[in-house]
């Protein structure tokens, strides 16, 4: 069975910065999608950032510049940088990957089969 745990959420003032990390258990290979999504409160679920199993990327406009994202193959794990961030990145962080087409860029949370539990990311001004 797939299971996503996310970790290293938390508060932070505005301009400051904070690594989020996902550990994914139950995968044979690493042959999946992996992305980063967030929800407000009151908002829909967005896409932040995807990985393919090679490494290459996409990001939303409003982070771009700011969060890197990133993965370990070796420790099947995921990772999401986050700089200079601003009250506007307040929510939800989740984790989600995806066995269908690992190289295919997406960022629709309908394209994803597997989710974590989230971790919250507070920041304030």
């Amino acid at each position: 069975q797939v299971r996503l745990v996310e970790s290293g959420g938390g508060s932070v003032q505005a301009g400051g910065s904070l690594r989020l990390s996902c550990a994914v258990y139950g995968y044979a290979d690493n042959r999946y999608y992996m992305a980063w999504f967030r929800q407000a409160p009151g908002k829909e679920r967005e896409g932040v950032a995807g990985t393919d199993m090679h490494g290459r990327t996409s990001y939303a406009d409003s982070v771009k510049g700011r969060f890197t994202i990133s993965r370990d193959n070796y420790k099947n794990s995921l990772y999401l940088q986050m700089n200079t961030l601003s009250p506007e990145d307040t929510a939800m962080y989740y984790c989600a990957a995806d066995p269908s087409n690992p190289f295919r860029e997406r960022l629709s949370k309908a394209d994803f089969a597997y989710w974590g539990q989230g971790t919250q990311v507070t920041v304030s001004s």
